[in-house]
């Protein structure tokens, strides 16, 4: 394979750039009982987005649900700036990897995370914000009435209450879910489909676009068709439910899907699962698929190993870097219809290590 064919990178950046979850953080952050209370609509959104398939509903959304709340608790523009700014915590290495990557081929990140997020990881890591693609907010444009800033605080105190769904495994409809979850969803549609969207407030609810499942693969078709690529020369690295359509999207068109510490929703729809505390192994993967393509980087995989690595000779720097991680030697495996339900498992047990149980469960 010609080392001068044009490829391009595409991430997601929370998971395999950074530690964090910025809108849980916030949330649990500004909002009262916050983690419980993103938890529970983290996880209505799964259900929308996997179970029932609401119409014009994406996996990701959640970061547009949360906003009426975060307003009614006061919180502004530069609020998420100041907190973002502070609480970046990054994948070890993440800098190193996203230098090399761009030093070999163009690079960019589409994630859902809002832009003022987004923004204070570029400043800190030298990524340049015109290669982002991200959720456009500015909360400031929204005003709220204390009438209603009032309401949505004694309706965080009802949602806190309520069960969390446990989706059900293969569930297909909420008559799969026990009768008290169904509840809680019936109650959700009615909290944000009815009473908030005739708020005054609920107008942030049909402005904000965040960039998640469908508006992902979206934009991965925009900068496929900007960059004059096709598909097959896509190397896509996601995490998490938000990326499945992505993953979907770049498989079909023979490019190569990474999940990096996924969630089972990011491994079920990956060709390899990495399992790594370094984010050094992603920028190996970007040089092999580079200079070699994607038919090469699935046969490294099918015999990953710190041998098998020596034997190359791309990527010398970087392959020294991961072979002294030693018994932290990353795992990395092709996903097969053997081994899909097993890698699910793992992936997710691994991902909540490396980014703590509360951010690590989320969907």
């Amino acid at each position: 394979m010609s080392h001068s064919t044009r490829r391009i990178f595409v991430s997601d950046c929370e998971g395999p750039i950074s530690k964090n979850d910025n809108a849980f953080e916030l949330t649990s952050h500004y909002v009262p009982e916050g983690t419980s209370f993103f938890t529970l609509v983290s996880t209505y959104d799964d259900v929308l987005a996997d179970v029932v398939k609401r119409p014009g509903y994406k996996a990701g959304d959640t970061l547009k649900l949360i906003l009426p709340f975060l307003k009614a608790y006061g919180v502004t523009n530069q609020a998420i700036i100041e907190y973002s700014a502070k609480n970046i915590l990054l994948i070890p290495d993440a800098t190193k990897m996203l230098q090399y990557v761009r030093k070999i081929m163009p690079a960019f990140i589409v994630s859902t995370s809002y832009e003022q997020y987004m923004r204070a990881l570029c400043d800190l890591v030298g990524f340049p914000f015109e290669n982002v693609h991200c959720t456009k907010l500015d909360l400031d444009k929204y005003a709220i009435n204390k009438k209603e800033a009032t309401r949505l605080k004694h309706l965080r105190e009802e949602m806190v209450k309520m069960p969390i769904p446990e989706i059900p495994k293969g569930a297909k409809s909420l008559n799969d879910f026990q009768k008290a979850l169904q509840e809680t969803v019936k109650r959700l549609n009615e909290i944000f489909w009815q009473e908030l969207s005739g708020m005054a407030i609920g107008r942030i609810l049909r402005e904000v676009n965040p960039v998640g499942g469908k508006e992902k693969a979206q934009t991965v078709k925009t900068i496929v068709k900007r960059s004059k690529v096709n598909l097959d020369n896509v190397m896509y690295v996601g995490d998490s439910i938000t990326d499945a359509s992505v993953f979907k999207l770049v498989r079909k068109g023979g490019g190569l899907t990474v999940s990096f510490n996924g969630n089972a929703y990011a491994v079920r729809e990956a060709e390899i699962a990495v399992l790594s505390e370094d984010a050094i192994v992603t920028a190996i993967l970007a040089d092999a698929f580079k200079k070699y393509g994607k038919g090469f980087v699935m046969k490294l995989i099918d015999d990953w190993k710190p041998s098998t690595l020596e034997k190359f000779s791309f990527a010398q720097p970087l392959k020294k870097h991961l072979l002294k991680l030693r018994e932290k030697f990353p795992r990395a495996e092709i996903v097969t219809s053997e081994n899909k339900e097993r890698l699910m498992k793992e992936s997710a047990a691994f991902r909540k290590n490396v980014r703590g149980e509360a951010i690590g469960k989320l969907g």
